[in-house]
C-alpha cells in the first residue's frame, strides 16, 4: 500500500474513533465500581421448585388413581425428588397412571410400596430451567427500575444470580422491585391484528364497547410496525391460576404448549374455552400481547395451546411461567457502592494510566529521541481505538478494565521498543535508513505477532473463566491487543515512511545510539538443559499439587464445599 493511502487510512480510523467516542462520558458503559449503585448476589431456592414439581405430580397420580377407582391407602411426598404410593391393588392401573402423570419419575416397587423418583438427569435440567426462569423475571423486573446499563447474570454457583445496578443507592427499593409480582393474563381476542391502534379503534367506528381494550402486540407486522389487537378486558386465566406450564406436542407431533390450572380456575376455565373453541387465546404480560395461539378444545385442568411454532412454543411457556417466581430467593451477598467512591476510582485511574504515559514518555524521547515521538503516537492512538472499541460493541468499563488499559500502555512500549531496537541492527548493516525500516518492519513483524497471540490465549482463558470483573479485564487486554497490532505495526511504520520521505538517501535516523547491555557477553545456551530441568521440576510440583488437592476435595462432601466455596468467595 502507497503511503498516502495509508495515511488517508490512519486519519479515517482516528476519525472514526473520535466520533464513537463523543462525549466521552456518555459513550463509556461505566461498572458498578465506577459508577457506584448497588450489587446483589440472589441464591434460588431450587429444592423448592424440585418439591412443587414433585408435590404437582403426586396429587396428579392420586387424582388420577382415585378416579380410576384403584385402591390405595396413601400418597406421600417423602423429599423435593421422591414420592411413594403405598398398598396398590392393581399394579397395571398404577402403571398406566404413572405413565400419565409422573412419567418423567423413575418407579421402584418393595413390599407393597412404589417408590417415584426423579432421576438425577431430570433434576439437574428442572434446577438449571428454574434458575433461567428466575433470571428473566429478574431482568423484567429490574427494568421496571429504568436503570441504565444494569447486568443480570449468573453467577459462580450454579444457582445463583449477580444483579447490579449502576446509579442506584437504595437497596430497599431494589429488593422490593425484583420480588414485585408480573401482570400475566390470559384473555380472549376479539379482532386483530391491526396495523395501529387507530386502525382498531376504527373497525367499531371509534367508539370500542367497554368490556375491551386495544393492546400492544410483540409480534411485528410486514411493514415493523408492531401489530395491535382488540381483546377482553375480563381475564380468562390469571398468572396466579396456573399451576405450571410445559413444553409438549400434539397429535401431529407439531409444537403446542400445555399447562395445568390450580382446582378453582379448571371448572371456570372449562366453562369459557367450550364455548370459544377455535377461538384465538392472547398471552398478555404486563398490558402487551407476547403471543396468539388457537383455542383447539374444551380446557379443564389441563389444556394445550396449539397453532404456535417451536420458539413460539418456547416463548409462551417462559411467559406463562413467568407471573410468578419458581422458587424463593435468598439474598446472599448486597453491597452499595456510593457515587463519589465511584468518582475516586476514575480519578485515581486516569491518574495512572497518565502518569504511566508520562513516565513512558520521558524514557522513550531520553533513549530512542524523536522516534520516542512516533512511540507516543503509537499508544495514545491505540488508547484512542480501544475506547472506541468498547464504546461500540460495548464493553462495561471496571476497575480491572482500566488495569488493562495501563497494561494496554505497556504492551504498546514493548512492540515499539522491539521494533526500535531492530532497526538499530539494520543501521549497522544496511545501506540506508528507508531499507533499514523496511528490513527492521519485515522481520519484526512475526516477534510482534508471537507475543500477542500468546497473551490473547491468557486474556480468552481469563474471560472463560474468570468471574465478573476478570472477564472486564481480559475484555480490554484482548482489545487493546488486537488495536496495538496496527499501531504498532501499520501507523509506526508510516510515520517512519513519511519522516523518510523528504529525504530518501539518508543514512541516519534519530533514534539513539546508547546500549544499555551492548558490550555484555552471556552464553545462555551453555544453562539450556539446566533451565529446562528445572522447569519440568516446576511444572511437574505444580501438577501433583493440583492432583492433591483435587483427590481432597472429590472426599469431602457436597455441604462442605458448599460451605468451602462461599466461605472463601465472600472472603
Amino acid at each position: 500500500m502507497r503511503t498516502r493511502n495509508r495515511v488517508l487510512v490512519i486519519i479515517g480510523v482516528i476519525a472514526l474513533s473520535l466520533w464513537t467516542i463523543y462525549p466521552l462520558g456518555n459513550s463509556l458503559r461505566l461498572g458498578l465500581d465506577l459508577n457506584g449503585g448497588v450489587q446483589l448476589v440472589l441464591r434460588v431456592k431450587t429444592d423448592d421448585a424440585l418439591l412443587l414439581q414433585t408435590r404437582a405430580a403426586a396429587e396428579q397420580l392420586r387424582t388420577t388413581l382415585t378416579e380410576a377407582r384403584v385402591q390405595f391407602s396413601a400418597v406421600d411426598v417423602v423429599s423435593a425428588t421422591e414420592f411413594r404410593v403405598d398398598a396398590v391393588e392393581d399394579e397395571i392401573a398404577l402403571r398406566r397412571a404413572a405413565d400419565e402423570s409422573a412419567s418423567i419419575y423413575e418407579r421402584t416397587s418393595s413390599g407393597g410400596t412404589h417408590t417415584f423418583r426423579l432421576p438425577p438427569a431430570a433434576a439437574a435440567t428442572l434446577r438449571d430451567d428454574v434458575v433461567e426462569q428466575a433470571l428473566r423475571i429478574i431482568d423484567r423486573r429490574v427494568n421496571e427500575l429504568g436503570v441504565a446499563e444494569a447486568e443480570i447474570a449468573r453467577y459462580t454457583a450454579a444457582d445463583q444470580i449477580l444483579v447490579q445496578l449502576p446509579g442506584v443507592s437504595d437497596v430497599d427499593g431494589a429488593k422490593q422491585t425484583i420480588r414485585s409480582t408480573a401482570q400475566l393474563r390470559l384473555t380472549l381476542v376479539d379482532r386483530g391484528p391491526f396495523p395501529s391502534r387507530d386502525a382498531a379503534l376504527l373497525a367499531y367506528n371509534k367508539a370500542l364497547p367497554s368490556n375491551l381494550e386495544v393492546l400492544s402486540g410483540s409480534a411485528r407486522l410486514e411493514a415493523g410496525n408492531p401489530a395491535y389487537y382488540v381483546v377482553d378486558r375480563a381475564p380468562a386465566l390469571t398468572g396466579s391460576d396456573l399451576r405450571s406450564a410445559r413444553q409438549t406436542v400434539d397429535e401431529f407431533n407439531r409444537p403446542a404448549v400445555g399447562f395445568t390450572l390450580k382446582p378453582g380456575a379448571a371448572e371456570r376455565f372449562g366453562e369459557l374455552t367450550g364455548r370459544n373453541i377455535n377461538r384465538l387465546l392472547a398471552t398478555v404480560l404486563d398490558d402487551r400481547v407476547m403471543s396468539i395461539a388457537t383455542i383447539e378444545s374444551r380446557i379443564d385442568d389441563q389444556g394445550r395451546i396449539v397453532g404456535v411454532s417451536r420458539e413460539e412454543m418456547i416463548e409462551q411457556v417462559i411467559n406463562l411461567n413467568s407471573g410468578a417466581l419458581p422458587a424463593d430467593l435468598e439474598y446472599v451477598e448486597e453491597r452499595t457502592v456510593s457515587a463519589s467512591l465511584g468518582e475516586a476510582s476514575i480519578r485515581a485511574g486516569v491518574l495512572a494510566s497518565l502518569g504511566g504515559l508520562g513516565l513512558v514518555l520521558v524514557f522513550m524521547l531520553s533513549y530512542y529521541r524523536l522516534a520516542g515521538v512516533n512511540a507516543l503516537i503509537s499508544v495514545v492512538l491505540n488508547l484512542v481505538i480501544l475506547l472506541a472499541f468498547m464504546a461500540y460493541i460495548p464493553v462495561t468499563l471496571t476497575l480491572p478494565g482500566i488495569a488493562g488499559l495501563i497494561l494496554t500502555i505497556g504492551m504498546g512500549v514493548d512492540s515499539n521498543v522491539l521494533i526500535f531496537e531492530r532497526i538499530k541492527e539494520e543501521l549497522a548493516t544496511v545501506g540506508g535508513a528507508r531499507a533499514a525500516v523496511k528490513a527492521a518492519f519485515a522481520r519484526v513483524w512475526l516477534t510482534i505477532v508471537d507475543t500477542h497471540v500468546t497473551s490473547l490465549i491468557a486474556a480468552a482463558l481469563l474471560y472463560q473463566f474468570g468471574t465478573t470483573p476478570i472477564r472486564g479485564f481480559a475484555t480490554t487486554l484482548a482489545i487493546g491487543l488486537l488495536a496495538n497490532v496496527f499501531t504498532a505495526v501499520f501507523v509506526s511504520r508510516t510515520m517512519f515512511e513519511v519522516a523518510l520521505r523528504r529525504r530518501p538517501a539518508s543514512r541516519t535516523l534519530s533514534i539513539g545510539n546508547a546500549q544499555l547491555f551492548g558490550s555484555a557477553r552471556a552464553n545462555f545456551t551453555r544453562w539450556r538443559w539446566h533451565a529446562l530441568l528445572l522447569s519440568l521440576v516446576v511444572v511437574g510440583a505444580g501438577l501433583l499439587t493440583v492432583l492433591a488437592r483435587v483427590s481432597r476435595w472429590g472426599s469431602i462432601s457436597p455441604a462442605a464445599r458448599w460451605w468451602w466455596w462461599n466461605s472463601h468467595r465472600m472472603a
